[in-house]
């Protein structure tokens, strides 16, 4: 059995963009839906392993700016250098929300919370 994760968001080709430049992803699948303006699915790999996938959101989706805890994150962590985390944090919060900034936790050194532009909340780390 395997789990895997996949936002919904409204402006999926920015957002897909937007994930590549923050954690050097590829896009693996690309599935344009029928405007060929907006995925219908896209599927992020990192070395080859799947990262995440993203598809555009319905119409019905709750996609309101959010700017507090979630109840949902994507959490990346083990990102091996203080470094990828910042490049990721400039990525992900420009025009976000930062929760947390960049700073350490009990557990992790260099760790932060924020939500994307896209309404997406992340949990990035060493």
């Amino acid at each position: 059995m395997k789990i895997s994760s996949q936002a919904y968001v409204r402006g999926s080709i920015e957002a897909v963009d937007m994930y590549c430049s923050a954690f050097g992803l590829e896009k693996s699948l690309e599935i344009k839906d029928e405007t060929q303006n907006a995925y219908a699915h896209c599927e992020l790999t990192l070395n080859g392993e799947l990262f995440m996938a993203v598809s555009e959101a319905p119409k019905d989706c709750d996609v309101h700016k959010k700017t507090t805890w979630q109840t949902m994150a994507f959490n990346v962590y083990d990102m091996g250098t203080e470094e990828a985390v910042r490049k990721a944090y400039n990525v992900l919060s420009n025009g976000g929300t930062v929760i947390d900034p960049i700073g350490s936790c009990d557990w992790n050194p260099c760790c932060s919370n924020l939500i994307d532009k896209f309404g997406v909340f992340w949990w990035i780390a060493i």
